[in-house]
């Protein structure tokens, strides 16, 4: 410590020693912002400390003095981990900083607006566990039809993120809406196994809808099937079709199925953050979700979509474990 800050500081604390005020306590505390702009450590304080008091109280008890050699050593350590604590919090508030550059990235690159159509309501929700957000879900239409693609990577943060880019990438270069489902994932698959990593994988869940004809064709990659409400006997059915996972080979032949639609009839496309959702007491069972569903069923697509969030959240006393996207085509 230069000589000037011991000389400031032995004033201070000779002052002290004889006045006690609040005005020279709160001398010490600009002095010691003086100490931290030098990057004066604890120990080196302690140390003029003891040498100022030493001058000032000649008659120092011996067992007071030794005391502080002890609070050196301590202090010494305390100061080597209050450092390294320093720079584990600086690296984690420039990380997080970088999170939230990523986000906002993600969210303006995978950007996704939802289409108008005659005689179909939509409705879509995408909330993030955590900043970055692992599921995905994207819309192509032209005049009669339109095609939605839900997907979900086995993993989370930025990895899953720049997965997520692939999707896009790969939806972007389809030319419309009524491409086949089979196609689709066909294209999507071929992307992601020569560009993502081996240790990532993507379910994705693809179907179009055709307004003119009131039909609702769709493919899977793994993915979590989707449930068709029939109207007309009240009853949930899922849509199951066979395909591995994304990017696990680049040859694969995928399964595609149709359901037409009536009136008042929709399809509920989720990934994994709704089906597992987990309360205290364990996973909350399909049938709950399927009632939650149903109880706002004369509702619009989008209120419907917002409705089982809520609920859910609630079920899960607003503990959300994993990435929640939700999309429902309902004709109306």
């Amino acid at each position: 410590m230069p000589q000037e800050f011991k000389r400031q500081y032995k004033e201070i604390l000779e002052q002290y020693t004889l006045r006690q005020t609040e005005h020279n306590l709160y001398e010490g505390q600009n002095f010691s912002r003086q100490l931290i702009q030098k990057n004066i450590s604890p120990e080196e304080v302690i140390s003029i400390h003891k040498a100022s008091l030493e001058e000032i109280i000649p008659n120092l008890s011996a067992d007071v003095s030794h005391s502080f050699d002890l609070l050196i050593e301590v202090m010494i350590r305390y100061g080597l981990a209050l450092k390294e604590h320093q720079t584990l919090i600086k690296k984690q508030e420039n990380f997080k900083m970088e999170m939230e550059l990523a986000s906002n990235v993600q969210q303006t690159l995978l950007k996704t607006k939802i289409p108008n159509m005659i005689g179909l309501d939509i409705g879509m929700i995408s909330v993030p566990a955590q900043e970055m957000n692992g599921d995905y879900a994207y819309f192509l239409n032209d005049e009669t039809s339109v095609g939605v693609a839900v997907a979900d990577v086995i993993g989370k943060g930025i990895p899953a993120a720049l997965c997520m880019s692939m999707i896009k990438y790969g939806m972007d270069s389809l030319t419309g809406a009524k491409t086949d489902p089979v196609v689709v994932l066909d294209v999507i698959n071929r992307i992601v196994e020569k560009s993502v990593s081996d240790s990532m994988f993507i379910s994705m869940f693809y179907g179009t809808y055709n307004t003119t004809r009131s039909e609702f064709t769709y493919a899977s990659a793994g993915h979590e099937p989707p449930l068709f409400y029939c109207a007309k006997s009240e009853r949930f059915t899922e849509l199951q079709a066979k395909g591995l996972l994304l990017g696990v080979v680049p040859n694969v032949k995928y399964e595609q199925h149709s359901v037409v639609f009536d009136k008042e009839d929709f399809v509920v496309m989720m990934t994994d953050g709704v089906t597992e959702c987990r309360s205290k007491a364990g996973f909350i069972e399909q049938q709950t979700v399927m009632d939650i569903i149903e109880s706002v069923r004369d509702e619009s697509a989008q209120a419907m979509v917002e409705y089982v969030y809520k609920k859910l959240e609630e079920l899960q006393d607003f503990e959300q474990r994993d990435d929640f996207t939700l999309v429902i085509f309902k004709k109306v």
